[in-house]
């Protein structure tokens, strides 16, 4: 499978991901059952790896279900819970299980999760992650030793949060990640759309690297609210807010507003990056409401 790393490099194409999440259980049927739905209208998807550091079947073998089922998937990989060792054999089985594409990321706190008291380790964080990813590709490990059973062809990518309060900060991150390997980016969820524009042509406007929007599904008032309140750095602003309490069909309603994000997106950057929390199997109807065609 090659249809996400493809749709990076060709700059005409407008690329699509969306994120599942991983059963909390041994039984994958949901998972499967949300991620098939997206098989022809997305680029690939990400399954996400202890996301707000809350229990979920390990990403990497979720990733090799879905990728059975004929879906690409992305496999994100959190820097929590191993440290350098672990990470770097777990790169390497992605590799020699025909997982290609690798979300890097740091990890969210363990105090936000449901297992407060386990020890984070946090050995790497992103960015070191992606060098790590890098060495193995050019066949060497983190302490430069040669990797005497081949190097691995992974497809590195990072977040991005363009609405980050420090413009400065979000400037020097973003090209710490470029120089570090990334080839692909995803945004955190965006509502502020000017913000985008003003990174997109004041930070990004000199790589060829796709940028990802993040657009989420807001299924009420109620759960606007509720990520306002616990989703640091978001803020869903009040018009937004009124047009659910306003709706007689708010979930209906959520589907328009996301799908309008997707337009104007469109216009802005090389992509979007959705998400639907446990209504994955809306995202279609996004896509449609947006005009966006199922992919050849």
């Amino acid at each position: 499978m090659n249809r996400f790393r493809t749709a990076c490099l060709n700059p005409k194409e407008f690329v699509i991901t969306a994120e599942v999440a991983p059963p909390k259980g041994g039984d994958p049927t949901h998972m499967i059952e949300m991620a098939r739905g997206l098989k022809n209208r997305v680029h690939g998807v990400n399954i996400t790896d202890g996301s707000r550091a809350v229990l979920g079947m390990s990403s990497l073998a979720s990733c090799v279900i879905l990728q059975h089922h004929g879906i690409e998937p992305i496999l994100q990989v959190a820097c929590r819970d191993r440290n350098r060792i672990g990470l770097q054999a777990d790169l390497l089985g992605a590799h020699a299980l025909g997982i290609r594409n690798i979300l890097a990321l740091t990890g969210d706190p363990v105090k936000a999760g449901d297992h407060v008291n386990a020890k984070p380790v946090f050995d790497f964080e992103s960015v070191r992650l992606l060098q790590a990813i890098n060495k193995l590709n050019n066949g060497m490990d983190w302490n430069d030793k040669k990797l005497p059973h081949g190097r691995t062809d992974l497809f590195p990518g990072a977040a991005v949060d363009p609405q980050s309060p420090s413009f400065s900060g979000l400037q020097s991150r973003f090209y710490r990640k470029l120089k570090a390997g990334a080839c692909f980016f995803q945004s955190q969820l965006i509502t502020d759309f000017e913000r985008l524009y003003k990174f997109m042509n004041q930070v990004a406007s000199d790589t060829d690297k796709p940028i990802l929007a993040g657009i989420f599904l807001l299924k009420s008032a109620k759960n606007a609210l509720f990520i306002n309140k616990y989703v640091p750095g978001v803020n869903i602003p009040d018009h937004i807010i009124h047009r659910l309490e306003k709706s007689s069909h708010p979930l209906e309603e959520g589907i328009k507003i996301a799908a309008e994000q997707v337009q104007i997106a469109r216009q802005i950057c090389r992509g979007v990056h959705l998400m639907a929390v446990k209504r994955e199997d809306l995202i279609p109807k996004i896509l449609d409401a947006a005009n966006i065609p199922p992919l050849p």
